[in-house]
């Protein structure tokens, strides 16, 4: 196997560090503290490696993520629905809210297919009750359910050949596979394509390299895992910190690889699987880079609306 290295990009102490997305328009890596708001913290980041410069917003409320507009600014799946943001102004505008009947319901994890359309699900707060739906905000701003059913939103994300759908509910352990149409948007076909039954760790946020391999962050283990397009784990990689959420090719070349973590020990959850987070570990919140690997990634799609 190739050599790599792990360092510690940035000791940010987020509280749920989540949502990196590479910009390749103007090379920085942007990333979402989901939880920051509920302490005091920013809760929309962004760091320039070529300057080292490091900026961030605050909101008054969760993020679960974001994705650049094509427009400027960002769409934003905050805890009760659809948003557009201005960096410079701070100014939000409500889209589309969702869930309005179940209260310890909030939006999660987000990302854009290559049409230009944002997916966001739901998640219980409690990580315990299916009680959320899968969402498709289009270029025009309506709004689709794709799937229902879900405890913890995680991990949505394509096949280079735009064929296929990933997404995981983190606390059923199931990362699934759906058929996509790029036309339509449409996901159908709900297969299983890996189960983290037997892991130490559960699926949280994920991408897609340029060969088609599928890589997540499994929460609570700290494994950072490659699996191959038929769902076998080809790679797994040890992070500094147990906690780590997500994961996004950048860099100029694509090829290197961050990794988000989340720093916070108390925790809404009905299970215990966070117990053992007595204290926070050293370095965890920061934001990683794997380098070395030569595998590169794919960029990422501003949204369209």
């Amino acid at each position: 196997m190739t050599a790599y290295t792990i360092d510690c990009l940035l000791k940010c102490d987020n509280h749920l560090g989540e949502s990196p997305v590479w910009d390749v328009k103007d090379g920085c890596l942007y990333w979402v503290d989901g939880t920051g708001p509920r302490v005091g913290k920013p809760a929309l980041w962004r760091y320039s490696p070529h300057t080292g410069a490091v900026e961030h917003w605050k909101l008054d409320r969760d993020v679960g993520a974001m994705a650049l507009r094509e427009q400027g600014g960002a769409v934003l799946a905050l805890n009760d629905g659809f948003y557009l943001y201005d960096f410079a102004t701070g100014a939000l505008e409500c889209v589309a809210r969702v869930d309005d009947d179940i209260t310890r319901a909030r939006l999660n994890d987000g990302k854009c297919d290559r049409r230009g359309r944002f997916f966001a699900g739901g998640m219980d707060d409690k990580e315990e009750l299916g009680l959320c739906s899968l969402w498709r905000l289009d270029t025009d701003l309506s709004l689709h359910k794709i799937d229902t059913g879900i405890i913890c939103s995680n991990g949505p994300c394509w096949s280079p050949d735009d064929r296929v759908f990933y997404f995981a509910d983190t606390f059923k352990q199931e990362i699934w596979a759906y058929d996509y149409d790029i036309a339509t948007g449409g996901a159908s076909n709900r297969r299983l394509f890996a189960s983290t039954a037997k892991d130490s760790g559960f699926a949280d946020g994920s991408t897609v390299d340029a060969e088609g391999f599928m890589w997540n962050a499994q929460v609570i283990s700290g494994d950072l895992i490659r699996y191959a397009p038929d769902g076998s784990v080809d790679l797994k990689i040890g992070m500094p910190v147990r906690n780590i959420t997500s994961v996004m090719f950048g860099g100029d070349k694509l090829d290197e690889i961050y990794v988000t973590s989340m720093a916070r020990v108390s925790h809404p959850a009905v299970h215990d699987n966070f117990a053992v987070q007595n204290r926070p570990q050293f370095g965890a919140g920061s934001v990683f880079r794997i380098t070395g690997l030569g595998i590169r990634g794919l960029p990422e799609t501003r949204f369209g609306g």
